[in-house]
């Protein structure tokens, strides 16, 4: 029966050759707008941390004077080197990194070649487990080596492809900042999209292709990027923050359970309330425990404009449909004398229902082709806009599949009307005036 219905819809649409082309040319003007911008806010608000990203939360205390305190108001994002020390160590998590990133030049030290710049993260041991990184050669290092401030960097698969021909580099040297190192091992290229651990350094970053711990980045006096907020006159210089009353660092935990995470905001209003008798804090504890996703909401990473733009899309495929709705009335009213001789003949209701809707149906798949066509154009556009997000701006398989599932099922919507009303006319009176 479906493929009946399919031959006459086709019949029906190459009868009405101007009127099919109007309704496509709606329905693909509304897809190609809406999927646009979807496809931006799908790609900015995707999941950095897909199947962990529920359980790594961002920690923070609140250092500051009580100048300016409001009650219930955030508390800074960062940490002081003071409180991240304090809190690595106390290892109340099932992992914890503290970390800042930066940009360091790096070389072969048996190379003629140039050193060159390439972005860095400078994290403690725990990074690697807690963020799924997968090592193609060595292993990470560990928390002795943090402690040892030991001379040894991870780098990815790509920097190891360019420095080392891509063979196993474990154990060789590595000129890093000015400095040889001891390559501990090579893990895979990892950029999650937004750049959700390090949001000072901006959303959408460079990928970071050296990994070093944090202590030793201190004794290289690499240099770091980011956001630096002080309080009072203490801080002269960047070698000044290990005691200084600044926030520069990210602190992140990974908690794989409710009870822990209840367990551990305690440890951190806890912490808070120890630190205010001993002095350090002024203002009562204020915490925040933020899953990767709360943190992102938290932070706004998605453009406010992006979301106004995903709106009025939106409100526009409404309008696209609507003229739509028209034009499908139009087509289905002029359609009343076949319609009656098809009840006429034994013909039920729904039968012709469905046969209208699979029309409809056929105009939405032909709009959303259309529309895939205006999108993918759409999108060409975006990623020549001088965003940092823009590069990102290309449609993958579940848009694909939610472009075509969208205009077909706008479409069917936009029929049901006029298709109702071409089945509720009396086929008498029809035939009776023909």
């Amino acid at each position: 029966m479906f493929a009946y219905y399919l031959e006459m819809a086709l019949r029906s649409l190459k009868r009405s050759r101007g009127l099919t082309a109007l309704m496509i040319a709606a329905v693909a003007m509304g897809i190609g707008a809406c999927m646009t911008t979807l496809t931006v806010v799908h790609v900015l608000s995707g999941d950095p941390l897909p199947g962990r990203s529920d359980r790594v939360f961002r920690a923070m205390v609140d250092p500051e004077e009580i100048g300016g305190y409001v009650p219930g108001s955030d508390p800074l994002d960062q940490v002081s080197w003071i409180d991240g020390m304090n809190l690595l160590s106390a290892r109340k998590a099932d992992r914890q990194a503290l970390m800042s990133g930066g940009s360091v030049t790096v070389r072969r030290p048996d190379a003629t070649a140039t050193a060159f710049y390439t972005a860095a993260r400078y994290t403690t041991a725990d990074l690697f487990g807690m963020f799924g990184l997968h090592f193609v050669y060595g292993s990470p290092w560990t928390q002795a080596d943090d402690d040892a401030r030991a001379r040894l960097v991870v780098i990815t698969r790509s920097l190891n492809e360019k420095l080392f021909g891509g063979v196993d580099s474990t154990g060789r040297a590595l000129e890093v900042a000015g400095t040889a190192l001891r390559v501990q091992g090579v893990v895979d290229d990892w950029a999650p999209k937004p750049h959700f651990h390090d949001l000072e350094v901006g959303s959408f970053g460079d990928v970071e292709q050296v990994f070093m711990p944090l202590t030793t980045s201190r004794d290289l006096h690499a240099s770091r990027s980011g956001s630096t907020s002080c309080w009072d006159s203490s801080h002269s210089s960047e070698a000044d923050l290990e005691h200084a009353s600044c926030v520069w660092l990210q602190f992140w935990v990974e908690l794989d359970s409710p009870t822990k995470r209840e367990a551990y905001r305690d440890f951190l209003v806890a912490y808070s309330r120890q630190q205010h008798e001993a002095g350090r804090f002024q203002r009562p504890p204020n915490v925040r425990l933020l899953d990767v996703s709360q943190w992102l909401d938290h932070k706004a990473v998605v453009p406010g404009d992006v979301k106004l733009q995903a709106w009025l899309a939106g409100a526009f495929l409404v309008v696209c449909l609507v003229n739509t709705v028209g034009l499908m009335l139009a087509k289905f009213l002029r359609r009343s004398n076949e319609v009656s001789v098809r009840r006429a003949l034994g013909a039920s209701r729904r039968a012709i229902m469905a046969q209208l809707l699979v029309e409809a149906a056929m105009v939405g798949l032909a709009g959303g082709a259309a529309g895939l066509l205006l999108a993918l154009g759409g999108l060409w556009l975006v990623r020549m806009q001088p965003e940092r997000y823009a590069a990102l701006a290309h449609m993958d398989l579940p848009m694909l599949g939610l472009t075509f599932a969208l205009a077909v099922a706008s479409t069917i919507l936009a029929g049901w009307l006029p298709a109702w009303r071409a089945c509720r006319i009396a086929p008498a009176l029809q035939l009776k005036s023909s």
